[in-house]
């Protein structure tokens, strides 16, 4: 997610120390949350695992900041990658607000073994589908060499994000109206109906959505459209190989000035970083044959690109 957010906002990371900070509290208090889906068990210690729980929102909350100020007043581009990752912010907000509420062991008590708690664990799922959708769509045409037909794919986004909501949203409220996990069949005057019949229509959309991304999947595939080397401008080293890249990646270790090494190299006017000595430049890819090009500073300050064939 954050290097699709950096690409489609044509920034650096935001906060890039502090993401790194979080995404390694994150690891290390996930060891000591897992029992937040015990609390009705009797069997382990309610405050300390509740405090655990609480403390791992903050780093999350640290990487939404990074999320958000890395797109803030940048050069936004609203294609189907970015727009699953925004869909992943929404949904994973949604799922992470609910599972703090269930980190209370009071109402954990009072919701556990209803559809809250299905609703809250669909919801983190669900935003890790459109992540991975995101990755998908970013990444496909480094891997193929083509594009994903972006019409189809927007159209998959949105049936996706309508369809989540419209699915799991009821959810919440037949949770908190008692409405228990695991039972197949329910009493008309139990008062989940509606509520249900609106989760399985949502239910449909996402169904749709995938099949509308299958779709999009073959006719890409059938009928094929070129993607070039670096279709979305990205800035990290696999963007700096061809489309699909060759097996041996590069011809020599390239030199790393950066974070957005591939960025720099394209972009010498917006580079953030000044150097007192030449630079060895960068890397470009060799149009598509699986040559990598390495640009080199010579004692003249001009850039020279040395190319071989690979296959040679």
């Amino acid at each position: 997610m954050t290097d699709v957010i950096a690409v489609f906002s044509r920034k650096p990371i935001f906060g890039y120390r502090g993401m790194v900070f979080a995404t390694m509290s994150i690891a290390a208090l996930s060891t000591s949350v897992w029992a937040h889906h015990m609390f009705t068990t009797g069997v382990v210690l309610l405050p300390f695992f509740s405090l655990m729980s609480y403390l791992i929102a903050v780093p999350t909350g640290i990487k939404f900041f990074n999320w958000i100020g890395t797109m803030w007043r940048g050069s936004v581009k609203f294609d189907t990658p970015m727009l699953f990752a925004i869909g992943f912010l929404v949904t994973f907000l949604l799922g992470g607000v609910s599972g703090i509420l269930l980190a209370s062991p009071p109402v954990d008590f009072a919701t556990h073994d209803t559809y809250f708690v299905v609703a809250h664990f669909h919801s983190v799922v669900m935003s890790l589908v459109m992540a991975a959708f995101a990755g998908f769509f970013f990444w496909y045409p480094k891997m193929t060499g083509r594009m994903l037909r972006e019409g189809l794919g927007k159209a998959t986004f949105w049936l996706m994000l309508v369809g989540a909501n419209v699915t799991f949203l009821p959810q919440y409220l037949l949770g908190l109206k008692g409405m228990p996990r695991r039972i197949a069949e329910y009493a008309a005057s139990d008062g989940f109906t509606t509520l249900n019949r609106i989760s399985s229509a949502g239910s449909v959309l996402l169904f749709l959505s995938v099949a509308i991304f299958l779709v999009n999947v073959v006719v890409s595939w059938w009928k094929p459209i070129p993607a070039g080397d670096n279709p979305w401008d990205a800035s990290s080293l696999e963007w700096a190989t061809s489309s699909p890249p060759p097996h041996h990646n590069f011809l020599k270790i390239p030199p790393i000035r950066s974070q957005r090494p591939v960025w720099d190299y394209n972009h010498p006017e917006d580079r953030i970083i000044e150097h007192a000595k030449a630079r060895p430049g960068g890397f470009v890819a060799s149009g598509g044959v699986g040559t990598v090009l390495l640009a080199d500073v010579n004692v003249d300050g001009e850039d020279t690109l040395e190319t071989r064939d690979p296959d040679r």
